[in-house]
């Protein structure tokens, strides 16, 4: 979560923590606030359909301001959020009594002024025009590497980027794939509960239409939604992921007790308020010793895991390495489960599987909806 979502000691005890466990911190879409930069944490650049602290004062990308703070050595790749798996399609808010002076400079916005994000980008409308964005940001940034961050809606509309991917020859260094278990306490509980593919389901998915469409060695997958253990970290790499995000964990370790008040800045915990008095609860020092060692901890403890499957590097960690209980004494691993699909099969009418065809059949690099 960003600043203004977050107070200032919360975001400088994550960035500090990452600086000492030796990890990344995402931004957030609120834009590069001082508490980011302040530890000198690794930062991934967040960035949503608002553009905060990258868009012109009529809400609009804006290059120079977005290459300005892009290029700085502390910024190590740029996420562009499409959608968020605890409210796909919905967009956001930063409500007006959260919006102070301060926080307005940095996302270059109204003072107390109500702020939303749009459900949907003004800088691309079509498949095709995400990838020209995304190399028109890379370009920005200095070549730094470039993804998208998303929650899976309908299938043909990824298989829709995977064409586009092929038709423009412009691909991203990353896709982030967030779960619809993702959850802040801002969200729509409909949304929350109702909206979007579960990450597991997401996570096969993708990794199979990209493997399909001959995509999967050119870039990474990274994945997000409710992974707060070694085991949820290893079910992801297994299935496929490249890396793996935690916020929730991390908001754990910061002492967040789900009170569920994150948007009205009276959190108990300090973490989700501008409030001077909540939030000087949260020390920062003590609270970034606990986000580097919850980092620590996960990484023992997936270490342990590997070790005792017989395996020395997770480049061996496999689908059949995780078994599952489908009912009663049936017992599956995940390669039974979720088979993989061969490279490139998609791209040959006569060798595509039935289940896939359809949706291929109805994607297009130009449009997301394709009522055909």
């Amino acid at each position: 979560m960003s600043y203004g979502s977050l107070g200032h000691n919360a975001i400088e005890a994550l960035n500090l923590g990452a600086k000492r466990g030796g990890f990344a911190h995402n931004t957030g879409e609120g834009g590069i606030s001082p508490y980011h930069m302040k530890h000198g944490g690794d930062l991934t650049m967040q960035f949503g359909s608002g553009y905060f602290g990258c868009r012109d004062i009529n809400g609009n990308f804006d290059d120079e301001l977005f290459a300005e703070k892009a290029t700085s050595d502390q910024v190590k790749m740029i996420e562009i959020k499409i959608s968020q798996g605890a409210k796909p399609g919905h967009g956001g808010v930063l409500p007006a009594t959260k919006v102070t002076p301060e926080i307005a400079a940095i996302r270059h916005v109204e003072p107390y002024k109500t702020v939303e994000s749009p459900a949907s980008h003004s800088a691309f409308s079509t498949p095709v025009e995400l990838l020209q964005f995304v190399a028109k940001v890379r370009d920005l940034s200095g070549g730094k590497p470039v993804g998208f961050k998303l929650c899976l809606g309908k299938k043909y509309e990824f298989l829709a980027l995977c064409k586009a991917m092929i038709e423009t020859q412009i691909l991203p260094d990353f896709i982030t794939i967030d779960g619809s278990e993702g959850g802040t306490g801002a969200a729509p509980i409909e949304l929350t509960n109702s909206v979007g593919t579960p990450l597991r389901d997401a996570l096969v998915y993708v990794n199979n239409a990209l493997i399909g469409a001959g995509l999967r060695p050119h870039l990474k997958i990274i994945v997000a939604g409710k992974i707060i253990s070694a085991f949820h970290m290893i079910k992801a790499l297994a299935l496929g992921a490249d890396c793996v995000n935690s916020a929730r964990g991390m908001m754990f370790a910061l002492g967040c007790i789900q009170a569920r008040v994150c948007d009205t800045g009276f959190c108990p915990t300090g973490i989700t308020t501008q409030d001077p008095a909540r939030n000087k609860g949260l020390v920062v020092e003590n609270k970034a010793e606990r986000v580097a060692r919850y980092h620590c901890k996960m990484l023992e403890n997936m270490i342990d895991l590997l070790a005792a499957a017989g395996l020395s590097s997770f480049d061996e960690l496999k689908p059949h390495h995780i078994i599952q209980r489908v009912q009663g004494s049936l017992v599956r691993n995940y390669e039974e489960l979720y088979p993989t699909l061969k490279a490139g099969i998609l791209l040959n009418d006569k060798t595509r599987p039935d289940l896939w065809d359809a949706d291929w059949r109805q994607a297009d690099p130009n449009h997301w909806h394709n009522p055909h």
